[in-house]
């Protein structure tokens, strides 16, 4: 029997993909799908302000972390308190990782049908994309303001995002997530500016009002479904038919 508890949004719906919803135990107050489903599973706090007396106290089998998401000394503590617990440490790098990710899950978890159904949808979601030639556009992936802060190419995001052409430019920095100083980092005129839902919830009026101060078309500043972009799992196989979309607007743009 299994007693999940999961730590990171994308994880949790990839669990009830994989029918083991049940079996969850604790989750965060960001993993919100499946709804109305995920409702009924006890939120322990959030990705990075864990409820850790909770979380013992849930005797989980499994504790689902991601590398990115969660703070290393939150786990350590937990696994110190929790010595019988299995962690499930993840860290995908790229799109395609998430065939490893369904097939990890399946053997784990003791879903390996289900895990093979979604590696089947995945690969019918990608190879079109993978038929396709794209012309590389660059593009400025913003995920937050003050400070203004983006994404790497070493990230998922970018990745996920060149699948589709779509090239990140990012300031030089050893993070993966970097602070962007305007007055160094200019938009250039052939730039897209993508203002992502999450973690910072970018509306038309931020676009609206970033492409009159730098000077650049409208259009050429347009908002993005972060979970498209950012999260693994079954949302990935959807995500890929929104970045062939989201290349779609841009051209037309």
């Amino acid at each position: 029997m299994f007693r999940i508890v999961s730590l990171v949004p994308s994880l949790t719906e990839l669990l009830f993909a994989l029918d083991r919803g049940p079996d969850l135990v604790g989750r965060t107050g960001f993993c919100v799908h499946p709804s109305p489903a995920v409702r009924a599973v006890p939120k322990l706090g959030g990705t990075k302000t864990v409820d850790e007396a909770a979380v013992i106290a849930a005797a989980p089998t499994h504790l689902v972390v991601n590398v990115d998401e969660n703070e290393k000394p939150t786990i350590e503590r937990l696994m110190e308190a929790l010595p019988h617990t299995e962690l499930v440490v993840t860290h995908p790098c790229a799109v395609r990782d998430n065939r490893a990710l369904y097939a990890q899950f399946g053997e784990l978890f003791d879903c390996k049908p289900q895990a093979e159904a979604l590696i089947a949808a995945f690969d019918r979601a990608l190879e079109p994309i993978e038929a396709q030639s794209y012309v590389p556009v660059p593009v400025i992936y913003l995920i937050w303001k003050d400070p203004w802060m983006t994404v790497s190419p070493r990230t998922y995001i970018a990745d996920a995002l060149a699948c589709v052409g779509l090239q990140v430019r990012a300031p030089a920095s050893d993070r993966r997530y970097p602070e962007i100083h305007w007055d160094q980092f200019v938009p250039a005129a052939q730039d897209r500016v993508l203002f992502s839902s999450e973690p910072y919830r970018f509306g038309p009026g931020h676009a609206a009002a970033f492409a009159k101060d730098h000077g650049l078309p409208p259009q050429h500043c347009l908002l993005v479904d972060g979970e498209m972009t950012s999260w693994y799992g079954p949302r990935a196989i959807a995500g890929l038919h929104y970045l062939a979309e989201l290349r779609r607007r841009i051209e037309r743009s």
